[in-house]
């Protein structure tokens, strides 16, 4: 492996007695298996409770429901060491939760917190977010699934589409307009609807990457859900959604650098082993020149991208700032994934167009890194309005 330069920004010994016990984890339960589990479509819900019983599942929640205290660099650090399997759908379904329970976590009552989210983090329920909808992509403020009030209940019809762990999730927090007289950002609520309400089905989605992660389209058909699980007040909801993105959007950012560098890794490794013409390939100074190129882009990226959580860490800089930053990072380190995949995939050559290499299952995850969580061009424009441009 080329191991990059550590980054002193903001960590400490305990930091790093992390990371290795988490390189160990994904060593030992998750990479030996990842070309299985991407065939299989799926991966064992074993590994669920294993994550949990390392304290993965938890980091950053509350120990009142069963979570672990931890910064902005651990989820760095979470987000580079599972990278390093090279299997983008492991990572998406299990860390699902990530998205799925901030919402509750910021906004719900203490009922709703205490029965949900210890099972979630014990690794015995799944928890998903369910917001995108077939016309709306990113456009969240566009939603048109509706809960209408009846009695103690709530009627929810709709469509979601593309969400992540929707197949087998036991519990979904859903974006429902609740007051459709307003058809912007007003008139939003959050819903936490449980995975065996009547009148919910799913219908399982195939995709370019991403196998093992299943991902399904959701359709509500009058289903009742009480009102007791109505997260935050009701009509108030799409703050809840907005203000995880942030977090999402740059633990993607570092996911992808780590990808990056496990393409650059297989790509070296296969240059160094791989005679042409009586020489290695890494001798060839056409692919040490793209080995290089590689190697400089992960490291912008990278260094930005840990500067950046330094920054979020001791609130240095204004709130607009911050948020430009992140779209900018976000689109540098996926664009840092894409060019390394391609260039390893070009190095490995036709080895890179078989499956079971690393570099050619990330070369199908690039795309879906730069549009989940906000595609590159919204992040550009995002972007642009913090900054007054």
């Amino acid at each position: 492996m080329l191991n990059l330069p550590p980054l002193p920004y903001g960590y400490t010994p305990e930091h790093e007695a992390f990371r290795e016990s988490l390189r160990a984890f994904v060593a030992q339960e998750i990479t030996p298996y990842v070309n299985e589990w991407d065939e299989a479509g799926t991966f064992p819900r074993a590994l669920y409770g294993k994550a949990a019983a390392l304290g993965l599942l938890g980091l950053g929640y509350p120990e009142a429901y069963g979570g672990t205290p931890g910064d902005v660099f651990f989820h760095l650090l979470v987000s580079e060491e599972l990278a390093r399997a090279g299997c983008g759908g492991v990572v998406a379904s299990l860390l699902s939760h990530t998205i799925g329970l901030p919402p509750l976590l910021a906004e719900g009552s203490a009922e709703l917190k205490a029965k949900f989210i210890p099972p979630v983090l014990r690794g015995e329920w799944i928890a998903a977010l369910a917001v995108t909808e077939p016309g709306g992509g990113s456009d969240v403020a566009s939603l048109r699934t509706t809960a209408v009030r009846d009695g103690d209940h709530y009627i929810v019809n709709g469509e979601k589409t593309f969400i992540t762990s929707g197949m087998r999730a036991d519990v979904f927090t859903v974006a429902v307009r609740t007051d459709p007289s307003h058809k912007g950002a007003g008139g939003i609520s959050a819903l936490l609807i449980e995975g065996h309400s009547a009148g919910l089905t799913r219908t399982e989605l195939r995709k370019m990457g991403w196998w093992c992660s299943d991902t399904a389209h959701l359709r509500f058909d009058q289903v009742r859900v009480p009102v007791s699980h109505l997260i935050g007040q009701e009509n108030q909801g799409f703050r809840a959604f907005m203000q995880n993105f942030n977090a999402e959007r740059l633990g993607l950012a570092a996911s992808a650098c780590a990808y990056g560098q496990v393409c650059l890794d297989e790509a070296l490794a296969w240059a160094r082993e791989r005679v042409t013409f009586g020489q290695p390939l890494s001798q060839r100074q056409v692919i040490r020149h793209k080995l290089v190129d590689m190697a400089a882009r992960i490291q912008a990226a990278r260094s930005m991208i840990h500067e950046l959580a330094w920054r979020l860490h001791h609130h240095h800089g204004d709130a607009a700032q911050l948020v430009a930053q992140i779209c900018m990072a976000k689109v540098l380190g996926t664009q840092a994934m894409q060019y390394c995949a391609d260039q390893a995939v070009q190095i490995l050559g036709g080895m890179g167009y078989m499956r079971g290499t690393r570099s050619e299952r990330i070369y199908r995850e690039a795309k879906v890194m730069m549009i989940g969580g906000g595609s590159e061009e919204i992040m550009k424009d995002l972007a642009a309005r913090q900054l007054g441009i």
